[in-house]
Order: C-alpha cells, then sequence, then structure tokens
C-alpha cells in the first residue's frame, strides 16, 4: 500500500486534516483501529470554539452543526451559592462557542470523507511507525482480519491519542514529555432529563468542583470532582445526585433538573506536552502530541489548530517542494497548545478542591473567583480564551 499521507486515527485531528488535504488534491489514507459504528457511539463532550465552526463550515461538513449545535453566549461560574455569568458575546466583540457533541462532529467528518471517495481502514491497529528519517516512512498494522501489513507514505501524521504507537516513534533523547497528574478527577454523568441551564455552570463548592453540562435537550452531562481511584460501582444514583445537588446548592433555590442515569465514568485528569511535534516525515497531532483536563474546554479545538497549520505545511510541500512550513510545524503550533494549558491548569486550580488546603488558600480562591467575575479586564480575559482566538 502506498499513499501521500498516511494518518493513524480517525478522529477529529485525523478526518479534519484528510478533509483539507483533499481539497489540495493530496492523497491520504487513515488507519483506525476502531470499527465506525463504535467511534460514533461513544458519547463524548464537545465545546466547539468559534474557530473550529468556521472550519467546519468552509470544509463543507457544518449543516448538522448549524442546525443541531447549541450556541452558547457565555457561561456561568456558581460559588458562595449564587450564579456569575461570564459574558462571551459582549467581552469578544461577538464571539461565541457551540456546544455539539464530539461524536456528532466525528460522525458528519466520516460521512463527508467516504463521500469523497476517502479510505478509512477501520478496525485496523498501528503497530509501528519506522523510517521516519527517510522520504519514504512506513506505517505496520494489523488488519481487521489479523494480516500484518505496511503503508508507505510520503509523510505520516500520528493523530493516534495519547496511547498510540505514533510519539514511540521519536526516539526519547529526541523529545521532551512534560507532564501533571492531577490529584482528583472527574466522575461523569449521563442521565435522561430536561436542561438544568441553559448555558454551562462551573461550580466550585467546599465539598468539591461540579459541572453541569449538557448533550441534547433530552440528555445531559454532568461531572463532580472525585478520588481518581474510586469505583463507580459504589456509587447509587440517590448517592450520585445527593453528591450532585449539594454542590450547587444555594440561597438563590438553584437545584438539578434530574432523571435515570444510564452512564457513568470516572476521567482521570492530565496536562501533557510533547516537543517537538515532529521528527522527520513525523508529524503528531491533537492529543498524541497533548492533553489538557477538560476544563478549559480546548482538546478538541487544539486538534483543529494543529492541523491548520499541517494543512498548509504539507500542501506547500506537495504543491512544489518547500519544506519550510513542514520544519517549522512545531514552532507554529506549540505557542496556541501552552496558551491552551495554563488556561485549563488555572480554571482547573481556581474551581477545584485540593487535598490540604488551608483556610488561606480557600479565601484565595474566593479572592480570584471575585475578581474574575467582579471586573472587566479579568472577565474579558477568560472570555477571549475560552472562546478561542483565529487559528494562526
Amino acid at each position: 500500500m502506498r499513499t501521500q499521507v498516511g494518518i493513524i486515527g480517525a478522529g477529529p485531528a485525523g478526518l479534519l486534516l484528510s478533509l483539507m488535504l483533499q481539497r489540495r488534491g493530496v492523497d491520504t489514507v487513515i488507519l483506525e483501529s476502531r470499527e465506525r459504528k463504535a467511534i460514533e457511539a461513544t458519547i463524548r463532550a464537545g465545546i466547539l470554539e468559534q474557530s473550529t465552526v468556521d472550519l467546519m463550515i468552509e470544509l463543507g461538513v457544518g449543516a448538522r452543526l448549524k442546525r443541531d449545535g447549541v450556541v452558547h453566549h457565555g457561561t456561568i461560574l456558581r460559588f458562595g451559592g449564587r450564579n456569575h455569568r461570564i459574558d462571551f458575546e459582549g467581552l469578544t466583540g461577538g464571539r461565541v462557542v457551540t456546544l455539539y457533541p464530539q461524536h456528532e462532529v466525528l460522525k458528519d467528518l466520516i460521512a463527508a470523507r467516504l463521500q469523497q471517495g476517502g479510505e478509512i481502514q477501520f478496525g485496523t491497529r498501528a503497530t509501528e511507525v519506522v523510517d521516519v528519517e527517510t522520504p519514504q516512512p512506513v506505517i505496520r498494522f494489523a488488519g481487521a482480519d489479523g494480516a500484518a501489513g505496511e503503508l508507505r507514505c510520503d509523510v505520516v501524521v500520528g493523530a493516534d491519542g495519547f496511547h498510540g504507537p505514533s510519539r514511540r516513534a521519536i526516539p526519547a533523547g529526541r523529545r521532551n514529555d512534560y507532564q501533571r497528574i492531577y490529584p482528583f478527577g472527574w466522575f461523569g454523568i449521563l442521565c435522561e432529563a430536561p436542561p438544568s441551564s441553559e448555558e454551562l455552570i462551573y461550580a466550585r463548592h467546599d465539598c468539591g468542583f461540579a459541572l453541569i453540562s449538557s448533550r441534547t435537550p433530552q440528555v445531559q452531562r454532568m461531572y463532580f470532582q472525585c478520588d481518581p481511584a474510586g469505583n463507580v460501582d459504589d456509587w447509587s444514583e440517590e448517592r450520585i445526585w445527593s453528591e450532585l445537588q449539594a454542590r450547587v446548592a444555594g440561597d438563590d433555590g438553584f437545584r438539578l433538573k434530574e432523571g435515570r442515569i444510564f452512564q457513568k465514568n470516572i476521567v482521570p485528569m492530565r496536562s501533557f506536552v510533547c516537543e517537538p511535534m515532529q521528527h522527520g516525515r513525523l508529524f503528531l497531532a491533537g492529543d498524541a502530541a497533548h492533553v489538557v483536563p477538560p476544563t478549559g474546554a480546548k482538546g478538541l479545538n487544539l486538534a483543529a489548530s494543529d492541523v491548520w497549520h499541517l494543512d498548509r505545511a504539507l500542501g506547500a510541500f506537495f504543491a512544489g517542494g518547500s519544506t519550510t512550513l513542514m520544519e517549522g510545524y512545531s514552532a507554529a503550533a506549540l505557542p496556541r497548545v501552552w496558551r491552551a494549558q495554563h488556561f485549563s491548569w488555572w480554571m482547573t486550580s481556581m474551581l477545584h478542591r485540593f487535598e490540604g488546603a488551608s483556610a488561606f488558600d480557600d479565601k484565595r480562591q474566593f479572592a480570584e473567583l471575585e475578581l474574575v467575575t467582579g471586573t472587566v479586564p479579568a472577565a474579558r480575559s477568560l472570555a477571549e480564551t475560552y472562546v478561542g482566538m483565529p487559528f494562526g
């Protein structure tokens, strides 16, 4: 097998890049370990920055997004038993975010790529990337039938997530891995209930953090801070609702709308960056290169930013042989990655309860929350980073 760009992973990064390169007439093959049905059935969060929405519309995959996506003009920070709203639209000159679950994004991207005749090999597990320092790197894989195969490429893009094989193709001595593991996780639920709020609620409480989000008008997503080593089976529905209601309780009488819980899981919290995001003819994108805690809603949007840069770099290479943008890919992508890391860490630190926190720590946290919600410059800084700046 041979192609110009071999892409490992049919997530947002890999699929967006394949669609962008197709416009330039560049051939791609995507190898994906999971089956299509499994990808499209995995319900995941999806807060899309304005630039990500604009990119999907530009690629012709924004019809359902515009129809079904829920535009959020702001968000709510809840502390001290009261809501404090951050007005995204007013503070950023009209930029907003759109709630559109990631699995719906993937449905749109997969359908569009297949409709264009693009090749996505589902159930095909990449096992190794070799010869990345040569003009013809190779992806070794196990096909859906278990048979071994090779895909020869001009360029390999590793968009295979944190645990994929592509990052391992960069020698340990040639890369720096920066990581922070947080001492807590998020206990997440999906439930059948109407929305409790028109906008996301980020709640800081003495018992710990909670996030009140939504998936559809009938399905809601909620999280609360928990022990990352906990067991979901230890939590009954009654106990879960009691914990969530306690963390959003206040004198204003606000209560969550409850319903049948049909999914529960614990999400670990980590920050991670691999530098550089490239080696030879191998380029990393999305979670293969960086992971952010979900507090800042940056994961999918960083993947879109990565491939925005890669599309231009690879386009210049295949159009005229220029390697300048390819060689500068990491330098171009990493500033936004580290800004997102800082924002995600800052939101996490401001809203979560840390073990061993003192009364001083609590007072400092409240002072920071009051600064962010009570002064225009601080509120604007949060809003501008949350909605995201234009790519590039």
